[in-house]
């Protein structure tokens, strides 16, 4: 028996592998596009098979599509939304720009498959058609950005808040961990005055929980869905309450708001509720590069750098220094955020190809959105767990930096003039000593009254409002 069978779709005859469930049309797209190797992830894969199993559902009720064909449809897209032919979708990412041929994946595996259960012939699209039974009411067009946005709705939902509500618990927990560790502060890269080291984790702190709140602000417009809007956004050959029908059933099975969109033009023509959310999470890598880069700063050394906290060990770090452990979770977290805003560019420029009533990249928006959000997720949850959570202050190095540090003097100019304070600094860098020995030396001011100007903590009060 031959290795393949033959399928015939509009070009014409084409051989498929015997025992696959997609058909002729992904087989073309599967020649047309050997461009990358990357395949839509399966999130991606499981909203489509939600579309195809609501809508069959609707249709079998509606009397569109003969009741027995329609389980059975439903059945086989439950299967797909289940992981069970993740095989079956080989298509590259990089193809049409609709995402047709991802469409007629789909379409195609749920026919075959309903055919197979029902003791048909494989590729005979009888009794079930992939167009006429499976893509009944439902366009490429809206199927794809209703997939879009199911599956970022998910991912987010799932995965990314919960990552970031824990990376907030934990720098939060750190905050008032190191509430009364006092250290030096740092503007331009210089001595600055002091700062207590739990200041400046409920920073860190308050810019993930920004951050959750731009991602939330982008939900609402996610939530509207596409489907109904059909080829052009006028909903030719839906008929009238399907779609409404198809994503309350979503909105039912996922557990999540979806509703119909407003103005199905919008929803078909422009994804730009994908590049909302796309910014967000982009603007959250930006807030996770700010706190990595701090963070493996403040651990640099031991010995010869910052060394103000300590961080978990968890591997070593030299093939060829014995004893060396590097900051591995700050450096994976900022290689994540590189990857983050290069696949906003993606989104943003893909975003932008919206010709008339259809925007053509639609494709390379969901994987780049989808990658994002999975991996600034696991970034995020990884910071927290295998570092800040581990996260220990070196009192006495914070100590010692403040004594050392010029920018002691700042408190002191109020009460003996800048100039005289100036000096003071300047004595200090010439002569070695510290600004207390010097000004206790000068007797700039009696005994209480300088150790009450020079207390560290004493500088650091104020600067949260609760």
């Amino acid at each position: 028996m031959s290795d393949t069978r033959i399928e015939k779709d509009s070009l014409g005859e084409i051989e498929v592998p015997r025992g696959a469930y997609y058909g002729a049309q992904t087989e073309r797209a599967r020649r047309n596009f050997p461009v990358s190797g990357l395949t839509f992830p399966r999130r991606f894969i499981a909203a489509m098979g939600m579309i195809k199993s609501e809508a069959a559902r609707v249709n079998g009720e509606m009397g569109i599509v003969d009741s027995e064909l329609a389980m059975t449809i439903r059945q086989a897209a439950d299967e797909v939304v289940a992981g069970l032919h993740d095989d079956q979708f080989p298509l590259d990412i990089f193809q049409t720009g609709s995402g047709t041929s991802t469409n007629m994946n789909a379409n195609e595996v749920v026919s075959n498959r309903a055919i197979e259960i029902l003791g048909g012939e494989m590729g005979s699209k009888s009794p079930v058609h992939p167009n006429d039974h499976v893509n009944a009411g439902q366009s490429s067009n809206d199927a794809i950005p209703t997939a879009i946005h199911l599956s970022a709705y998910d991912a987010v939902v799932g995965e990314l808040e919960p990552a970031l509500e824990q990376l907030e618990t934990s720098l939060a927990g750190k905050a008032e961990e190191f509430d009364d560790v006092v250290k030096i502060g740092r503007t331009h890269l210089q001595d600055a005055v002091p700062v207590r080291l739990g200041q400046e984790f409920s920073g860190y702190a308050q810019q993930i929980r920004n951050a959750r709140k731009r991602v939330a602000a982008a939900m609402p417009r996610l939530a509207e869905l596409a489907l109904g809007g059909t080829a052009v956004g006028t909903g030719l050959n839906a008929p009238a309450g399907f779609a409404d029908r198809v994503i309350e059933g979503l909105a039912l099975r996922t557990g999540q708001p979806f509703v119909p969109a407003p103005n199905k033009f919008e929803a078909l023509a422009s994804k730009d509720a994908a590049v909302e959310l796309s910014a967000a999470i982009r603007g959250t890598a930006v807030s996770l590069t700010k706190i990595a880069n701090d963070i493996r700063w403040l651990g640099s050394g031991p010995r010869c750098g910052i060394g103000e906290i300590r961080l978990p060990s968890l591997q070593p770090g030299s093939s060829i220094m014995p004893g060396k452990v590097n900051p591995v979770i700050p450096e994976a977290v900022l290689m994540v955020a590189a990857q983050v805003a290069g696949n906003d560019l993606a989104v943003a420029w893909g975003g932008a190809a919206g010709n008339f009533e259809l925007n053509v990249m639609m494709p390379v928006i969901a994987y780049n959105l989808l990658q994002s959000i999975e991996i600034t997720a696991a970034a995020a949850s990884l910071l927290a767990e295998r570092c800040i959570d581990g996260l220990e202050a070196n009192v006495e190095r914070n100590r010692e930096m403040i004594e050392k540090s010029l920018a002691m003097v700042t408190a002191l100019a109020p009460k003996i003039g800048y100039d005289r304070a100036a000096a003071i600094a300047k004595e200090s860098v010439e002569s070695g000593r510290t600004v207390r020995e010097i000004a206790v030396a000068q007797q700039v001011l009696p005994p209480e009254e300088l150790e009450r100007a020079l207390d560290p903590r004493g500088q650091t009060e104020g600067g949260i409002q609760e």
